[in-house]
């Protein structure tokens, strides 16, 4: 036997157990000794077979780091060929989360039983897969269909009762899953009970357009995205087409999803999420301070935002704001914001009260005096902030940690207004900071390393992505989004229409166009962090022309009800407004500007590419830690779509040498300024090297 497989008889019941922590994922290993045991299972005197984990779940899926290498036989299909076709029942004993092909060989085995705490899911979706062994074909035939696509589509685990009322489990229970699993068996064996294979199942009739309606739903939904109608595809093959045939149009999907770029992306992604979490230089064993209680400096839209991330996660929180007057409008909008997630459901009424209830509010900082984790969240005055600093200073126990929300501004300097910066760290939250994942973890030049461990493990205790950013103008996301603003704008007075430009880059896959978000983070942000520098450091007037044109005349986007579009005050419906184009070409002509259509995939390239190059600056710069870091940044933090796996992940699969040449067309057109190509682009384009081969040899 293989290491992480063990076979036993038990009385009449073989018994096969996994134990390959720290989820019992497919590895070849496991799969081989799998193989191994079902095979002796039927060559020995037991009577029907358990399949069961140890550890704390049932097979939590494939192994992924398999993914892309030469596949080792026994495949999984051929591996649950085996456990169906067993003459002997087989039950699989699920606890804990049985997901992927976890769940697809609880499927091929003949009866499954499952603690009453545990789920069952089919989350390859979320990768860019399908299910590729039997799960497209099996769930329609034990589900139905409408069940199965609404199980595989979503990617969503499903509690055990649930999938048991959906004919996925046979029985669920609680207590000793290992004795209730061997009772089932000896009934089964009392009861003379087949090995009953899903696969023999009949599919019932599709409704009519059932097909067709997830198609267009799914067009929308997971716009771009090739693996959900591929999904569609092959649950349709499983109402048409014998399970043979059904098994073999699943596995040609499979491999090309397997081999589609948007799959790449998206495995990319689930990697570099994890791997952002890891500081480089920060040992895995640095002391951590205790956070019970938190303060919230500010109780805007932002402040509130966080004070609920916090609530949410079981943290006290006090909220300062100026007066009674902001307080009251502050806390105000927390009750709104609660009343919202209860009416969407996403919160019970007594959860939302309990959250609410964690939450107090006060106008004087002596109310923060014993607060472990301070966070100031007013707007982008670095007077202001100094100050609110230098207050903090005499306030704040030892040992609290001081942080700034700030959005641009230098880290380094705001911790300069303490005596000890080495408790101030920049915690930057996106808007709003209750649903917004991404946290970018500003690291100054004295942040403590138990300062950082210690903001690092809290955001993942208020469910955030944490991605650690060395002190620059904007951090990572922000200074990189000035060169995709700047090229936006520019489109926009060159000749390009808001609409047109916010088409051009939703259509190729971005959660919202440029101008879009700059209407819904207000146009007054960026209006007033170019009033802090000098005019020397505004970059070029072409790209913030107008929309400082729109601010001066009261047009702040969404929160006035009008900036690049006019919004109806009721359903915030976006539309065109004249009034802008009379300003955008205006603004033209005074800067003799002559107008030209601008094409789409130029603005695309314009954008994306201005992305990539300040992206790379950055890494060049340590700023960030890793490429798949400003990654993670822009797909949780700016709408990237992950199927293209985050700005730097697009610059390899589109190949660094091209990019260099597209950008040096660009500076050609446009002139050094803005695109002079950025030294490392230079360099490995040279060399022939591409961002993953260059962050392997960092890591060495």
């Amino acid at each position: 036997m293989n290491t992480p497989v063990s076979y036993e008889i038990v009385d009449d019941v073989g018994v096969i157990t996994i134990d390959s922590p720290p989820v019992n994922a497919l590895s070849h290993a496991v799969r081989q000794g799998m193989l191994e045991a079902i095979r002796l299972a039927q060559k020995d005197a037991s009577k029907a077979v358990i399949i069961r984990c140890r550890g704390r779940t049932f097979i939590a899926g494939a192994d992924i780091t398999e993914f892309g290498k030469p596949p080792a036989e026994p495949s999984l299909p051929d591996l649950l060929d085996e456990i169906e076709a067993s003459e002997k029942p087989v039950i699989a004993a699920l606890h804990g989360t049985a997901l992927g092909g976890g769940l697809e060989t609880a499927l091929a085995s003949h009866y499954r039983i499952a603690l009453d705490s545990g789920a069952v899911g089919l989350p390859e979706v979320k990768l860019g897969l399908l299910p590729g062994a039997g799960g497209t074909q099996r769930v329609p035939r034990l589900a139905g269909l409408q069940a199965a696509l609404d199980l595989i589509l979503s990617g969503t685990p499903i509690s055990a009762q649930r999938a048991a009322e959906l004919g996925l489990v046979d029985k669920v229970v609680s207590g000793n899953l290992d004795d209730e699993a061997l009772a089932y068996a000896r009934e089964l064996i009392g009861n003379r009970a087949p090995a009953r294979r899903s696969s023999e199942f009949d599919v019932e009739a599709a409704p009519a357009g059932l097909f067709d309606g997830y198609r267009s739903n799914l067009a929308k939904r997971a716009r771009g995205q090739h693996a959900p109608q591929r999904i569609v595809d092959c649950v349709e093959a499983a109402a048409s087409l014998p399970f043979a045939e059904g098994i073999r149009k699943e596995r040609e999907m499979f491999v090309a999803c397997m081999q589609d770029p948007q799959s790449i992306a998206l495995r990319h992604m689930f990697f570099a999420e994890r791997e952002a979490s890891k500081v480089r230089d920060l040992p895995g064993d640095t002391a951590q301070r205790e956070i019970r209680t938190v303060g919230i400096i500010g109780g805007g839209t932002m402040g509130g935002g966080i004070a609920m991330s916090f609530a949410n996660a079981g943290f006290p929180v006090t909220m300062i704001e100026i007066d009674d007057e902001a307080l009251e409008r502050g806390l105000s909008i927390i009750e709104k914001n609660y009343a919202g997630s209860v009416k969407h459901g996403k919160l019970s009424e007594d959860a939302a009260a309990q959250c609410r209830g964690l939450i107090s509010g006060a106008t004087d900082y002596a109310a923060l005096a014993d607060a472990d984790l301070v966070i100031e969240a007013v707007f982008e005055d670095p007077r202001l902030k100094k100050d609110i600093f230098a207050r903090l200073d005499d306030v704040c126990k030892d040992g609290a940690i001081l942080a700034t929300n700030t959005s641009y501004q230098d880290v380094n300097e705001i911790a300069a207004a303490t005596t000890r910066p080495e408790d101030v760290i920049g915690l930057h939250f996106f808007s709003p900071a209750h649903i917004m994942k991404l946290l970018e973890v500003v690291r100054a030049e004295k942040t403590a390393d138990d300062v950082l461990a210690t903001c690092m493990a809290v955001a993942k205790q208020i469910r955030k992505v944490p991605v650690v950013s060395g002190v620059c103008y904007g951090f990572i996301g922000n200074r990189m989004l000035q060169g995709y603003f700047r090229e936006a704008q520019l489109c926009l007075i060159e000749g390009g229409l808001p609409e047109s430009i916010d088409a051009a880059m939703f259509d190729w896959g971005m959660a919202m166009g440029p101008i879009s978000v700059a209407d819904l983070a207000g146009l007054d942000v960026g209006y007033k962090a170019r009033q802090a520098l000098p005019d020397d450091q505004r970059g070029d007037p072409r790209s913030y022309r107008v929309a400082d044109a729109l601010v001066e005349i009261g047009r702040l986007g969404q929160k006035t009800g009008a900036g690049f579009y006019s919004y109806d005050p009721a359903t915030r419906k976006k539309s065109s407004d004249a009034a802008v184009q009379e300003i955008i070409e205006r603004e033209a002509k005074n800067l003799g500007i002559e107008r030209n259509p601008v094409a789409a995939d130029e603005i695309v390239d314009r954008l994306i590419y201005a992305l990539i190059n300040e992206g790379l600056r950055i890494l060049d710069e340590g700023i960030a830690q890793r490429p798949g870091d400003i990654d993670v940044v822009y797909v949780y933090g700016y709408g990237f779509p992950a199927w293209r796996g985050g700005p730097m992940h697009y610059a390899d699969a589109v190949g660094l040498d091209r990019v260099l040449a597209r950008i040096k067309e660009f500076r050609r057109r446009y002139g050094e300024a803005n695109w002079t190509p950025a030294a490392l682009l230079e360099r490995l384009a040279g060399d022939g090297r591409s961002l993953t081969e260059w962050a392997a040899e960092q890591n060495t």
